[in-house]
């Protein structure tokens, strides 16, 4: 049931436009909901974090960029950056707008291919 509800509450989050999540740290179980809810969690560090939080503090409007092709995300008011670090599948699901079941039947045609192939 927890799981549901977890998962039901990351679709919520997305619902309302958010697409990222920053923290220091997220458990296992989180990020691969997140994940797979298309929703990104994005890992700093707690050096890093501290300068978004003390950004977020003095600016309400504090604009931050996350480029998820370089792997960056950059508080805009000082340009200040840090990569971060995803699975490449995952990655090349959240920019093509795919879960994994989407993936998957994009695959079709390939997996079509090796089947004729291999009979």
């Amino acid at each position: 049931m927890r799981l549901v509800e977890g998962t039901r509450r990351l679709g919520v989050v997305r619902h309302y436009g958010f697409r990222v999540v920053v923290s220091s740290f997220f458990a296992d179980i989180f990020k691969g909901n997140a994940l797979n809810n298309g929703l990104l969690p994005l890992t700093v560090s707690d050096a890093f974090l501290a300068e978004i939080l003390a950004e977020i503090a003095a600016n309400n409007n504090a604009k931050f960029e996350v480029d998820l092709e370089a792997q960056t995300i950059t508080i805009l008011s000082s340009r200040h950056s840090e990569r971060f670090d995803i699975d490449a599948y995952k990655k090349k699901c959240l920019m093509n707008g795919l879960d994994d079941v989407d993936y998957l039947v994009s695959l079709a045609p390939e997996i079509r291919d090796f089947e004729t192939k291999r009979q």
